[in-house]
C-alpha cells in the first residue's frame, strides 16, 4: 500500500533535502505522489537548477518555486520582493494553488522558529503555509485558485532537545541559533535509514552550498561519515491539526 501524498513547503533550496528527504523518498518508494515547493530564489537560478538534482534523488517531481527573493540574499531573484516583504494575501493564495493543484493527503513545512536557526524566510514559510492549509479547503477564499481540497494533516519538521548531541556544537561552531522543541512535541520520529543514501545524493546536489563554509551541507560534508549519519539519519516532526480518527490517511512514515 502506497503512503499518503505528500507536499513539503519550504523556503530555500536545500531545506528539503535536509528536513524532509528521508519522508520524501520513504513515502515515493511506496508509490506515493510527493512534491515540493520552495518560497524563494529564482526559477532560472543556479540554485533552482540544484532543486532539480535533489528533488531527482529524492522521487520528488519537479521543482515547484514560488519565486521571491531570500530575505539575504535580495538577487536571488531580480525584480521581486523578498519573501517577508511580498503581500500576505498574495503569498498565500500562490501556496493555495499548489496545493489544490497537487491534492496532498500531508503538508509537511518548517517549525514555527523556522528550524534550528531561525532563519526569517523559514518562519514566514511556517507562517504562510499554516494560513494557506486552512485557506485551500475553503471554496469562498482564492476561488481562481482552483477546486477546494483539504489536506488531512499538516506536520512541521523540527527538532528535540534530545536530538543536539551532535548536531547542537555543530551549529554552535559557526555562531549559529540552535532552536529546539520539548521532546513531547514530537509526534512523528521517523529512522529513514533506508533512505539515508539518497537523502545524502539530494543534499549535496546544493552544490553551492557545500562549497561554502557556514551553511549546514557544508558542515555536513566535513564530518567523519558515522557522526553524519547520526545527524541526517532520523527526521522529527510535529503534527499541527487534530488527528482523524477514521483514517490512517494523515500518517507520516514511521
Amino acid at each position: 500500500m502506497p503512503l499518503p501524498s505528500l507536499l513539503g513547503v519550504f523556503a530555500h533550496p536545500d531545506d528539503e533535502a535536509l528536513v524532509a528527504g528521508g519522508v520524501l523518498a520513504a513515502h515515493a518508494d511506496s508509490g506515493a505522489r510527493t512534491a515540493v515547493v520552495t518560497t524563494t530564489w529564482a526559477p532560472d537560478s543556479h540554485r533552482a537548477a540544484e532543486l532539480a538534482d535533489a528533488a531527482a534523488a529524492l522521487g520528488a517531481g519537479e521543482p515547484r518555486m514560488l519565486g521571491y527573493a531570500d530575505h539575504r540574499i535580495p538577487q536571488s531573484t531580480p525584480g521581486r520582493p523578498r519573501l517577508c516583504d511580498a503581500p500576505l494575501d498574495e503569498v498565500i493564495e500562490a501556496l493555495v494553488r499548489h496545493i489544490r493543484q497537487f491534492r496532498p493527503e500531508i503538508v509537511v513545512t518548517h517549525d514555527a522558529y523556522g528550524q534550528l536557526t531561525g532563519h526569517p524566510d523559514h518562519r514566514h514559510t511556517h507562517r504562510v503555509t499554516t494560513l494557506a492549509f486552512s485557506a485551500a479547503g475553503l471554496e469562498q477564499l482564492n476561488p481562481d485558485a482552483g477546486e477546494p481540497w483539504q489536506p488531512a494533516a499538516l506536520y512541521t519538521a523540527t527538532h528535540p532537545h534530545s536530538a543536539l548531541d551532535d548536531l547542537g556544537p555543530l551549529l554552535a561552531g559557526v555562531d549559529k541559533s540552535v532552536l529546539s522543541v520539548p521532546d513531547e512535541m514530537i509526534t512523528a520520529t521517523v529512522d529513514v535509514g533506508p533512505w539515508l543514501g539518497r537523502k545524502w545524493q539530494a543534499i549535496l546536489a546544493h552544490r553551492s552550498e557545500v562549497a561554502k563554509q557556514r551553511p549546514l551541507p557544508a558542515l555536513l560534508s566535513r564530518l567523519p561519515e558515522p557522526t553524519r549519519n547520526r545527524i541526517i539519519g532520523t527526521e522529527y516532526f510535529s503534527r499541527l491539526n487534530p488527528e482523524k480518527s477514521a483514517s490512517g490517511l494523515a500518517q507520516l512514515a514511521v
